[in-house]
């Protein structure tokens, strides 16, 4: 039988992580429920911060292969 060359990742987690999964997760919710309009404006400062990224990586390669 062949050996798998792709090691699958862990699915499974210790206590402490799945906690702070847990803890990280609803503050992000209570976050979203008491604060909307400041939440909305985060979620566009980080789309556009990645789009940003996204466009200086497709300059970079642009002068690098073009």
């Amino acid at each position: 039988m062949a050996k798998n060359n792709f090691p699958m990742m862990k699915s499974g987690g210790g206590l402490l992580s799945k906690a702070v999964g847990l803890v990280v997760t609803l503050a992000i919710i209570v976050l979203i429920v008491k604060y909307p309009a400041d939440s909305a404006s985060w979620a566009s400062g980080a789309a556009h911060g990645a789009g940003a990224v996204i466009d200086g990586v497709v300059q970079f390669l642009r002068a690098l292969f073009g």
